[in-house]
């Protein structure tokens, strides 16, 4: 049961911005906050935890609360932004005392890390902080000045396909490292 509940709650927070563009107009600012609420909770008892994982709850419900209080649906475009800023501060302090979030995850397949590989892995903990400012940038951007529609292509579109194109990237640069090795 906990598995289904951390899929459908990840696969909610991935579809948010196709979730809140067409629930427009159909559902109440109430309702949309109680949905927040909703599923700050099932991904709060649900999900593995991960580094990231108690700002992405604390933000959903901050999120609810100032969408409620405020009665404007318009809040509901700043979650991108504070999801990027959120990363952006896990890697970043993790940059900062270590071991870098990148390093982490490499030392899930290989316990035995060496030196060479924490050099890289801190570097691409880095990019990755680039590539939060830069994409938060660019929500913050449509948050305020985009349309809907341009805001919902951005933030649950092109979004998904840069962040999957860097990681694609990574992996076929690690793969050349590692042949020359």
């Amino acid at each position: 049961m906990k598995k289904t509940l951390t899929l459908i709650s990840g696969l909610l927070m991935l579809l948010y911005p196709l979730l809140v563009y067409f629930s427009l107009g159909q559902v109440s600012i109430s309702t949309l906050a109680l949905g927040l609420i909703l599923l700050a909770i099932i991904r709060g008892v649900s999900a593995r935890y991960t580094p990231g994982m108690p700002l992405q709850v604390a933000i959903l419900l901050v999120l609810a609360g100032i969408l409620y209080m405020q009665g404007n649906i318009a809040w509901l475009r700043y979650y991108p932004v504070l999801i990027n800023l959120a990363m952006l501060s896990v890697f970043a302090y993790s940059l900062w005392r270590g071991p870098s979030v990148i390093e982490r995850l490499a030392r899930l397949s290989e316990p035995n890390l060496p030196a060479s590989g924490v050099a890289y892995t801190r570097k691409v903990t880095q990019v990755w902080c680039g590539f939060f400012m830069l994409n938060g940038s660019i929500a913050l951007w449509t948050a305020r000045y985009a349309s809907w529609d341009y805001w919902t292509l951005y933030n649950g579109g092109i979004a998904y396909v840069l962040m999957g194109a860097l990681m694609a990237g990574e992996w076929i640069l690690r793969q050349r490292i590692r042949t020359k090795q």
